[in-house]
C-alpha cells in the first residue's frame, strides 16, 4: 500500500472539508490522517465488479468426522485522540462458535446527527441470529445458502441509519466430499476491514504462517473511501436507497471459501489495525504468545491478550519514537488515528459441552461466557476455486489435489 498525501483530493474529502465541525485530525508533526468518509450512491455502484471476488480453496487431504467451531475473543478501543474529542466508538464485534466479525462504522455521519454505532451493532446482531439458525451443528433451523444471502437478509432485517464496512467469517460444517465431513470457513468482506488466517504449516512445533489474507476494497484507492454497507436519508444522500446496498452486497462483496483445520488462528480487524500494522508484526505478536508446543484449545485469556496487544500496537504507531521519527505503517509514517477493533479466534472441535450448552440455551441467546465459546455480539467488552498449495497443509496431512464439487458430493461451500 502506498502512503496517502497529506490532503486527499477526492471529491468526498473536499466535500467533507466544507462541513461545519468536520473531523480532520491534525498532529503536531504535521501528519494528518482523516477518518473514513461516507461514499454516495453513484460512487458505491461504480466498478463493483472490480471488487468482487468469488474464490474457493479446497484440500481433500483432511478427514475428520467431528464438527469444528470458533473459540473467539476480541478487544476494541477508540484512539485516545478521538476519545478526548468526544467522538463515538463506531466499531462493533461479533464472537460466537459459528460466526465472527468486525463492523467499522463510518464516523463522518455523526456530523449529521446519526449515531454511527447503531447500524454496525444491529447488522452484526442480525447476522448472529441467522448464523445460529443455519450453522450451529445439530441445531440447524433453516438452510444455509452462503454468506451473501445471509448478509443480504441481515441488512434487510435492520432499521438503523448509518454506514459501515464489514468482515465476517462463518464456519460451515455441512460440506462433504466423498461422504467425509469437510469443514469450511466462508469469508465475506465489504470495505477495508481485513482478515488473516494463520497456520503452523511447518509442523506443530513451528511458528504460525499466513496462509490466507483478504484485500481492502477502497474506491479509487483512497484510504478514506472504502466500499460500504449503508442506509442514509436525505440529510446525507437524497439518491441513496436500500437497493444500492443490496447491490453492493451481491455484486461488490469479496467472498472466499477456505478449508478449516483444528488449531487455525484467525485475526480480523478494522482498518485501524491493518492501516497501522504490517502483517509480519501481527504474526509476530501471535507467535510470541502462542509458543509451541501447546495443547488445544487455547485459553480464552490468551486470545484476549493477543487481540488487546494488536490494538495497543496499532495505536502506538501514531506516536513519535525517540529521536523525533514517526513509526512506519502500511498507510504511511505516523499511522492513522482511528477506532480500532480486533477479533482473534481459534478453530476448535465442537464438543458435547458445546451441544449441551446450546441445547440448554434459549434460541438466539448470545454465546456469552459459554465453555470454549465467544461472547456474542461484543461491542464494548474491553476486558476481555483455486488450487490449495501443498505447503499450506497442516502438519501430518498429505497434500491432496484440489477438486471442484462433483455430483456425488453432498454439499459444497456456498460462496454466493
Amino acid at each position: 500500500r502506498t502512503s496517502p498525501k497529506t490532503r486527499c483530493a477526492c471529491l468526498a474529502c473536499l466535500e467533507f472539508s466544507l462541513v461545519p465541525g468536520g473531523l480532520m485530525l491534525g498532529r503536531q508533526d504535521g501528519v494528518q490522517r482523516s477518518p473514513t468518509f461516507f461514499v454516495g450512491a453513484e460512487r458505491q455502484r461504480k466498478d463493483l465488479e472490480a471488487f468482487q471476488r468469488r474464490e474457493q480453496q479446497l484440500s481433500e487431504a483432511y478427514n475428520i468426522q467431528t464438527p469444528l467451531c470458533f473459540n473467539a475473543r476480541g478487544y476494541q478501543k477508540t484512539h485516545p485522540v478521538k476519545a478526548e474529542r468526544g467522538h463515538t466508538d463506531a466499531d462493533a464485534r461479533l464472537e460466537t462458535p459459528v460466526i465472527i466479525g468486525v463492523a467499522d462504522g463510518v464516523s463522518q455521519i455523526e456530523e449529521f446527527g446519526i449515531n454511527p454505532a447503531e447500524l454496525p451493532h444491529e447488522i452484526l446482531k442480525e447476522c448472529e441470529m441467522l448464523a445460529n439458525d443455519q450453522l450451529l451443528p445439530h441445531s440447524r433451523m433453516t438452510r444455509y445458502c452462503g454468506p451473501i444471502p445471509l448478509v443480504s437478509e441481515a441488512f434487510q432485517n435492520t432499521q438503523s441509519l448509518g454506514s459501515t464496512t464489514l468482515v465476517l467469517a462463518l464456519l460451515d460444517n455441512s460440506t462433504k466430499i466423498h461422504g467425509n465431513l469437510f469443514p469450511m470457513i466462508a469469508v465475506i468482506t465489504i470495505g477495508d476491514c481485513e482478515l488473516l488466517l494463520l497456520r503452523r504449516v511447518g509442523g506443530v512445533n513451528m511458528p504460525f504462517d499466513v496462509v490466507f489474507h483478504t484485500e481492502m476494497q477502497r474506491l479509487d484507492g483512497h484510504a478514506q473511501t472504502p466500499l460500504q454497507l449503508a442506509r442514509v436519508d436525505d440529510r446525507i444522500d437524497a439518491n441513496f436507497h436500500d437497493g444500492i446496498t443490496l447491490e453492493v452486497i451481491e455484486r461488490g462483496s469479496a467472498v472466499h471459501c477456505i478449508s478449516a483445520y483444528e488449531g487455525d488462528i484467525i485475526v480480523m480487524g478494522s482498518d485501524g489495525v491493518f492501516d497501522n500494522m504490517f502483517l509480519d508484526e501481527i504474526v509476530a505478536i501471535v507467535n510470541s504468545v502462542l509458543v509451541p508446543p501447546r495443547q488445544l484449545p487455547t485459553q480464552d485469556s490468551l486470545l484476549s491478550h493477543i487481540s488487546r496487544r494488536i490494538v495497543e500496537a496499532s495505536h502506538r504507531k501514531t506516536y513519535m519514537l525517540p529521536g523525533g521519527i514517526m513509526p512506519d505503517a502500511p498507510i504511511g509514517r505516523g499511522g492513522k488515528i482511528d477506532d480500532t477493533s480486533c477479533v482473534v479466534a481459534e478453530v476448535v472441535q465442537w464438543t458435547a459441552a458445546h451441544k449441551h450448552r446450546f441445547a440448554a440455551t434459549p434460541k438466539n441467546t448470545p454465546w456469552r461466557d459459554l465453555f470454549f465459546c465467544g461472547s456474542g455480539c461484543a461491542f464494548h467488552e474491553d476486558e476481555n476455486a483455486d488450487d490449495y498449495d501443498s505447503d499450506m497443509q497442516p502438519p501430518g496431512m498429505q497434500a491432496g489435489r484440489t477438486r471442484s464439487r462433483s455430483r456425488d458430493d453432498d454439499h459444497t461451500c456456498l460462496i454466493s
